[in-house]
């Protein structure tokens, strides 16, 4: 299907659903649906309208070129013209391009130390911070749900609840595998140790979403515990569940309530199960949750943070930013972020060509 059929059958469409909600009748799950595409296809609408008019605007400019005493003012008119058609038709085709149905969810955030010890965790702990303070200046909801603390600052592994507009959007291509390069605080001799951490952002799933039976956990309590083993808690209100079909485990500690941590871990096996879900209806996807965070080793990395250079690179998109205290505080990140979305968009766009 063209271009030009595409927007023709969106505007048919518009139009379509327009008259049928403006005629009644319609019974409330119908209408709901209707109104949901009817919005969702408006901008499109609004955008190709726009368009035709400056396509419309256009020839009318080209027609007076021919007129000696408008000509001056018509190439004036006709140039600025020419230079919005092409970002009118970039911003419809963007808007034509097929939207991930998790992109509107809610999401949730797992970090893990990979490779390097120590130093690795404490990076961990770094990354999960610097997501915090974004979620924060994204105006989102950042609840860390599950710390599971090495007893010197740093993070095995880390699981947050990031709540918000557009999170899982913004924060989808974070996922994969970060290597750091620094001297660590107690290296004496100076020298740059490199090690990595694996981050996982998973949509948010609903309960209608995935249906989770029951039958299909199994579902242990113990005593929580903080970091080197010591007991923080005199009851068995730490959970941890198995979903026997995928063998998938979550383990919740951070409440004191059992039905609390049972709840938060459900929350983030929903959020697996979903992932798994889509990874296997999109091939292009990860084949499962573990291909997509890598296995924790310095080779499978998606960017590094250099800190003796100051620098960030992301290896995906070939940028680099040499700012990395404003990318770790939060401030710079959404520079990487809006990059890595502006070439996903440009990859499919090439592709619908």
């Amino acid at each position: 299907m063209s271009f030009e059929d595409m927007l023709n059958k969106v505007a048919a469409r518009h139009d379509e659903l327009r008259d049928a909600l403006s005629a009644g009748g319609l019974d409330a799950q119908t209408f709901a649906r209707h109104s949901k595409e009817y919005a969702d296809l408006t901008p499109i609408a609004e955008a190709a309208a726009e368009l035709r008019k400056a396509r419309a605007e256009r020839a009318d400019l080209e027609a007076m070129l021919a007129d000696p005493e408008m000509r001056e003012l018509a190439a004036a008119e006709l140039g600025e013209l020419e230079r919005r058609l092409p970002e009118l038709d970039r911003r419809i085709r963007v808007l034509l391009l097929p939207r991930d149905e998790a992109d509107e969810k809610n999401a949730i955030l797992e970090v893990r130390a990979g490779t390097g010890g120590e130093e690795a965790a404490l990076f961990a702990a770094a990354l999960f911070g610097m997501y915090q303070r974004y979620a924060v200046l994204q105006g989102w909801r950042f609840e860390a749900m599950d710390v599971n603390e090495t007893g010197l600052g740093g993070y095995k592994e880390a699981v947050a609840s990031i709540t918000g507009r557009n999170v899982f959007a913004r924060l989808k291509f974070e996922s994969g595998v970060h290597r750091v390069q620094r001297v660590p605080e107690t290296e004496a001799g100076g020298r740059i140790h490199t090690s990595a951490a694996t981050v996982a952002v998973l949509p948010e799933a609903e309960e209608v979403d995935v249906q989770i039976d029951e039958k299909d956990l199994r579902i242990d309590v113990f005593r929580a515990s903080g970091p080197g083993g010591q007991s923080v808690n005199t009851t068995d209100s730490a959970v941890r569940i198995t979903h026997l079909p995928t063998g998938l485990v979550v383990s919740q500690q951070d409440e004191k309530s059992q039905h609390k941590n049972k709840a938060k871990a459900m929350k983030v096996l929903r959020a697996r199960l979903y992932e798994l879900e889509r990874s296997q209806r999109d091939a292009a996807r990860a084949a499962d949750r573990k291909s997509q965070v890598g296995s924790g080793d310095r080779s499978e990395r998606i960017r590094t943070y250099n800190f003796p250079q100051g620098r960030v690179t992301d290896h995906r998109i070939n940028l680099t930013l040499y700012k990395i205290e404003k990318v770790m505080n939060g401030e710079a990140l959404d520079e990487i972020v809006d990059a890595l979305v502006g070439a996903d968009e440009a990859e499919r766009l090439a592709d619908l060509r």
